[in-house]
């Protein structure tokens, strides 16, 4: 649990902006080690002052984090061979007319798909079936090359997942992802309680009820409902706590930034990944995604690093302050930090131990560390350059997990004598003293040595 103090100043933040932003109702909470640990309500179901009271099983309209269960079932889907990401969406359904476009691209907004429906007002309008759908299907740019929203691309998606299961994607997402992980509170319509879709008047205090249909071939873009402690559940799953359904590869994967939401003149702080939102906060990296629809407004976000999680929603179409559920984050992770893990003894054996120390690529200096998993770290001896992870490979080798070096091949060169001579890594090699005459350094090692 949390000191009462900072309970008490998130109470405090969460009233502040239900009031001074004129919302029916405002609901949130924080999830810490998979758990929700703070939860807090202001307002009504309706916004009026006699009506019910929105608490924690509350149910709200998501809008677009539907998209993230969407693309955990496409995902799961990919792991059991069903699919590949490279694959063009032709393969699976042959009766589109956006055939070459790759399902990677679809989850990350890549695919140049056009934004809304031709049609009237999807969000607000009765959904029409799959057939209604690929009629409307068109391009905006060519795809794969810049990020352009698109919900009729999760439109597209949840068609894909329902067509390779057998059934409807709510029905995948329903018994592969809700019921495991106990979100017995999220459904494809409203269950009560819940909250009612609400404008409110922007010069005025007075709402106006908005509709709520089925989505029909575009609710995976935006149609589930669900609550503050369901979504609690949906933040620690993307922050680590899966139960199984997804790898932490799997999760890593889809939390990598693919597509920047690239703004002229700024510098990017919004990206897509597959099927997630991502923001760059100052070098941290949070996951989830935001949500509107008609009447609604929520957000998931989770710090991808240590796993603390924001939920927030509520029952008006506009009006929430921007930034508020980070602001929430950032208030209670300053209230309480992370205690560093406590130092222990590891194993290491003595021929990884051997490796590790100094190691010089050209005239730079590196440091090659052990971890006690049985990995390697290799970086810069200043902190300032490529530095990666390295797993074994299962062949004597290890293969690098971080950037520049990521998916990249090291390998211990050995003398007839079996004593290293040198690390080649991706063609570079590593020597133990700068330019080591004894090591088979590309280019060779002037004769005349350091002068």
């Amino acid at each position: 649990m949390i000191a009462p103090s900072t309970a008490s100043d998130l109470t405090r933040r969460l009233a502040q902006e239900q009031a001074g932003s004129r919302l029916p109702s405002l609901a949130a909470g924080i999830v810490r080690g998979g758990e929700l640990v703070w939860f807090a309500a202001r307002g009504t179901l309706d916004g009026r002052s006699a009506g019910r009271a929105a608490d924690e099983h509350t149910q709200y309209r998501m809008g677009s984090i539907t998209k993230t269960f969407v693309a955990v079932a496409v995902m799961r889907l990919r792991d059991e061979g069903a699919l590949d990401l490279a694959d063009p969406l032709e393969k699976h359904l042959p009766d589109t007319s956006i055939g070459d476009v790759t399902i990677a691209q679809l989850l990350s907004h890549g695919a140049g798909l056009q934004a809304e429906t031709d049609g009237p007002w999807w969000e607000r309008t009765e959904g029409g079936p799959w057939r209604s759908l690929v009629a409307q299907l068109g391009r905006r740019h060519p795809a794969g090359r810049l990020f352009h929203y698109s919900n009729v691309g999760f439109g597209v998606l949840g068609e894909l997942v329902g067509r390779l299961r057998g059934t409807s994607w709510s029905n995948v997402v329903a018994e592969e992802l809700l019921e495991p992980l106990g979100m017995n509170r999220t459904t494809k319509r409203p269950v009560a309680p819940h909250a009612h879709g609400l404008a409110v008047h922007p010069f005025a205090d007075v709402v106006l009820r908005e509709p709520e249909h089925d989505g029909g071939a575009m609710a995976p873009a935006g149609q589930l409902w669900s609550t503050v402690r369901d979504l609690g559940r949906w933040a620690a799953f993307l922050g680590g706590e899966t139960a199984g359904l997804l790898s932490a590869a799997t999760l890593a994967e889809m939390c990598k930034p693919l597509v920047v939401v690239d703004v002229p003149g700024a510098p990017w702080t919004g990206a897509h990944g597959l099927g997630v939102q991502l923001w760059n906060d100052g070098g941290r990296r949070f996951t989830g995604h935001g949500g509107s629809m008609p009447g609604f407004l929520a957000e998931v976000r989770v710090d991808v690093e240590t796993g603390d999680g924001v939920v927030v929603a509520t029952n008006a179409t506009s009006g929430l302050s921007r930034g508020f559920a980070a602001g929430l984050l950032d208030a209670f992770t300053a209230a309480e930090p992370r205690h560093a893990a406590a130092w222990q003894v590891g194993e290491v054996s003595p021929a990884l131990l051997a490796l590790t120390g100094h190691w010089y690529w050209g005239s730079t200096t590196f440091v090659l560390r052990a971890m006690d998993d049985g990995w390697l770290r290799l970086g810069p001896a200043d902190g300032a350059g490529r530095a990666s992870r390295f797993r074994p490979d299962g062949d004597g080798g290890w293969i690098g997990l971080d950037g520049y070096y990521a998916g990249e091949p090291l390998k211990v060169v050995r003398r007839a004598d079996g004593d290293v001579s040198h690390l080649d890594l991706a063609s570079f090699v590593f020597t133990r003293t700068p330019y080591d005459p004894s090591a088979d350094v590309p280019g060779g090692v002037d004769r005349a040595g350091w002068h």
